[in-house]
């Protein structure tokens, strides 16, 4: 084996150590600090993989790079930088980069990759058309290894309609992701539509995941499109998957599994054309072993797992993200604000339990609240410490009654909508949804009797039987 390798990078160790590894291969090393000396060697025919830094002082790396693919499309190239963003990673991918790395890395990561490469050169994949993105539009903030890693694998999706499972806690930005996949994605010019399983009443999903037929059920009046059908062309957010009832799961398996649904009260089989990306802050793992969760369509959305870090595991981001929040609040008309250097070293050390959706809520209360123009570490204290103290941000509902329970789980289904309507029955729907626990309730309270279950909810006997088929409850007697 003999051959040579290109690179374009001022960094001597990369040399060094590239030379040291395959030198007993007989590859040589030719390096260089400037794109017109690398496009040179590339028209003589030269290299047979290329490493290139993105700035350079003549030509960005990444301009260069479709014009190296043109004229030598199947050698692999492997593109480092420090601009460590994920329109970076992106960028090179879509240009036609073998990988992507971005810098400080470990040399030996950097050998992994040339070594794989030179046993498995790829074929370039281009696309066209995106040379004009807004870097200001990124939707990922971090430049820290453990988001490196997720720029790098998200870069490889997009030009692929594999389903996603993200995981992580509540507040790391699931739904950030999911839109950074759809938006820079070949399904970008479809829509994207979320839902969330949580904030939906179970009674509730499969029509609002599949649509209803007129006359489907009490308070059908009209037909109504699911988010299937909305999402045809684009991609689908199922937010907070492990909160899908069981049966709801067997439905959504077997439209995966033949790329096809009916509407609820329907006959006519619909095909679907839409990208899947679920996400969780549960352990649906766990949820399998205990019967919570189906496992045939546990793997079915796992085809990529991808689990986003909670901030505490990527402080060093904490000063970026706080920024780009104080950037955001100065366009939205609050007044100019900067952190000191000390307060954000506070920032960095607090736990963070609801991860950069409290920091994003801390920033802005900072901006609104406080006259200072730089936020010192006695206002940061100052804030973080009710929070510590008080538990902030937890949902006490030991004492919370029917009406306020109702309201609150109403609040957080028409919030699902982003602002549309749901469909139309909502008043017989969500009865129905309160119907069937007070029901079955009263009626495992009074051991299966019927005449006593009547009774207790002061409800005609006939009522009451009609009440159980309609809403096909299990009627046991003798329950303990």
């Amino acid at each position: 084996m003999a051959g040579t390798i290109l690179v374009a990078d001022d960094d001597q160790s990369i040399r060094t150590v590239l030379d040291q590894a395959l030198s007993r291969a007989n590859y040589v090393v030719r390096s260089t600090g400037n794109a017109a000396t690398l496009y040179n060697w590339v028209l003589e025919g030269a290299g047979d993989i290329i490493l290139t830094d993105v700035v350079m002082p003549d030509e960005n790396g990444l301009d260069l790079l479709p014009r190296i693919k043109k004229i030598r499309p199947d050698v692999p190239v492997i593109v480092m930088s420090a601009q460590n963003t994920l329109l970076t990673a992106i960028k090179a991918t879509e240009r036609g980069a073998y990988d992507y790395l971005p810098k400080p890395f470990d040399l030996k990561e950097l050998l992994q990759v040339v070594e794989r490469a030179l046993s498995k050169p790829k074929k370039s994949y281009r696309r066209g058309g995106q040379d004009d993105e807004d870097d200001t539009k990124i939707p990922l903030i971090g430049r820290s290894p453990a988001m490196q890693e997720i720029y790098r694998v998200l870069a490889r999706l997009m030009g692929t309609d594999l389903t996603v499972l993200i995981s992580g806690e509540s507040g790391t930005g699931k739904e950030l992701v999911a839109r950074a996949l759809h938006e820079y994605g070949k399904r970008k010019n479809g829509p994207f539509v979320p839902i969330n399983m949580a904030a939906i009443p179970k009674e509730l999903i499969e029509s609002e995941l599949f649509g209803h037929e007129k006359g489907a059920f009490t308070g059908a009046d009209t037909r109504a499109i699911g988010r299937f059908e909305q999402a045809q062309g684009g991609t689908l957010f199922l937010d907070e998957i492990g909160d899908m009832p069981v049966e709801a799961q067997t439905r959504l398996l077997r439209v995966l599994q033949q790329g096809e649904y009916t509407t609820v009260g329907g006959r006519t089989a619909i095909k679907t054309d839409v990208r899947i990306v679920a996400a969780t802050n549960r352990d649906l793992r766990q949820f399998v072993r205990q019967g919570l969760f189906r496992e045939d369509l546990y793997y079915r959305l796992n085809v990529v797992p991808l689990r986003l870090p909670p901030l505490r595991e990527r402080a060093e981001d904490i000063p970026d993200l706080a920024r780009h929040f104080l950037t955001q609040t100065q366009e939205e008309g609050l007044p100019v604000k900067s952190i000191g250097s000390e307060a954000l070293d506070r920032l960095k050390k607090h736990k963070w339990p609801g991860n950069v959706r409290e920091l994003e809520n801390l920033v802005r209360r900072l901006a609104a609240l406080y006259s200072d123009d730089v936020i010192d570490t006695s206002i940061i204290d100052q804030e973080l410490a009710p929070q510590v103290a008080n538990g902030a941000g937890d949902v006490n509902i030991e004492d919370e009654n029917l009406g306020t329970a109702v309201e609150r789980h109403l609040s957080k289904y028409f919030a699902a909508h982003s602002g549309n309507l749901p469909p139309t029955g909502l008043y017989d729907r969500i009865l129905r949804e309160i119907e069937r626990p007070l029901i079955s309730l009263s009626l495992e309270a009074t051991n299966g009797n019927q005449i006593k279950a009547a009774d207790l909810l002061g409800v005609n006997r006939n009522t009451l039987r009609k009440k159980i088929r309609e809403l096909d409850i299990q009627v046991v007697r003798g329950l303990k």
